[in-house]
């Protein structure tokens, strides 16, 4: 993260924000020094600044680098909406990157993860996609989630999913969360973890 310095903190954003084209109030900030000085003279703080268009930038440099090393060649484009990113690879070699059962692509999705909030310093909503694999299993993954909920209306006996990823978790949580008569809750520890859904007379 880029680190700026100025006589006070309102001037520094002003000039980081000028700089980048944005306003100030887009931009987060850490102050890593503060100088009062001597009756007026010689303040200066220093501060880390960043806007989300940096995030989206570290983003892009740091999976072409991180593809660049291992020799595979691709193109990255990455979409922003408010706060959240989605990153869209563009390979040659897909299956290989995406990997059974998608296990690879979601190896890389927690470990861009952890490189951009480490960097950052805060928790950010990434996913890494590779030529829309995602969306056609986010589709794959309803489609069965709601056949499975509907037999759960019809006979009130609960169902256990097999273990998924949490964004998949969390794409059934929000689709049955409007369906007559049926809870989800997720159990169980990290690659383990599934969705448990309910027959719940109470909901309607």
């Amino acid at each position: 993260m880029k680190k700026y310095t100025g006589k006070n903190l309102e001037e520094l954003l002003d000039k980081v924000a000028k700089e980048k084209g944005v306003r100030v109030d887009e931009l987060t900030y850490y102050v890593l020094e503060e100088k009062q000085g001597f009756l007026g003279f010689g303040a200066q703080v220093t501060a880390e600044v960043y806007c989300l268009n940096d995030v989206s930038d570290f983003l892009k440099t740091y999976l072409e680098t991180f593809f660049k090393n291992i020799e595979q060649s691709i193109e990255v484009t990455v979409d922003r909406q408010n706060d959240a990113f989605k990153v869209m690879i563009n390979a040659e070699n897909n299956a290989i990157l995406i990997g059974r059962g998608g296990q690879t692509l979601q190896a890389i999705n927690t470990v861009v993860r952890g490189a951009v909030n480490s960097f950052f310093k805060r928790r950010f909503q990434v996913l890494v996609d590779i030529n829309n694999y995602k969306n056609d299993r986010y589709d794959k993954v309803k489609a069965m989630a709601t056949r499975i909920a509907r037999t759960v209306q019809r006979t009130k006996i609960s169902a256990v999913l097999d273990p998924m990823p949490n964004d998949e978790r969390k794409v059934i949580h929000q689709m049955l969360s409007e369906m007559k008569n049926i809870r989800t809750e997720s159990e169980g520890d990290g690659s383990h973890r599934r969705l448990r859904i309910l027959f719940d007379r109470n909901k309607n």
